[in-house]
């Protein structure tokens, strides 16, 4: 179940590259946390709300697959999904090159929420962020 969905988009700078001239692998991990936050932007709940609410959510679990590179001056659309919140935060990306539409990366985040003062996990999601995807709480992980 979806919750949540945006686009995000990406250019390729030289600065992304690795020696085989293709997007180094740690880029697309820095490319998925630009796309989270912009979801979370477009629902009106950053990071910073969250935080002034009392949570924090670290990454706990990634899964990524990479199926095709990513080279200097290509445009990638990332889209991101909120699958559910309570009791974690489930995050799914797939990326793809925005000319040819082929698919070259997918992924999965799974986040914990805690107290960012005592580190102490919290099993509810905040309700800034509940209010923000309308109320529905997924229940898939």
């Amino acid at each position: 179940m979806c919750l949540a969905k945006s686009s995000y988009e990406v250019w390729v700078s030289f600065e992304d590259l690795d020696p085989m001239n293709v997007v180094w692998h740690g880029n697309y991990m820095r490319y998925m946390e630009k796309a989270r936050c912009h979801l979370f932007a477009e629902l009106g709940y950053s990071y910073k709300d969250m935080k002034k609410d009392g949570y924090a959510y670290p990454i706990a679990k990634m899964d990524v697959k990479y199926i095709k590179p990513a080279k200097f001056e290509d445009t990638l659309l990332v889209k991101t999904e909120i699958l559910s919140i309570e009791p974690a935060l489930n995050i799914k990306y797939f990326m793809y090159n925005k000319r040819t539409g082929e698919k070259i990366f997918e992924a999965s985040t799974m986040q914990i929420a805690v107290n960012p003062e005592t580190g102490e996990s919290i099993y509810v999601p905040p309700s800034g962020l509940v209010r923000a995807i309308g109320g529905a709480v997924g229940d898939e992980n």
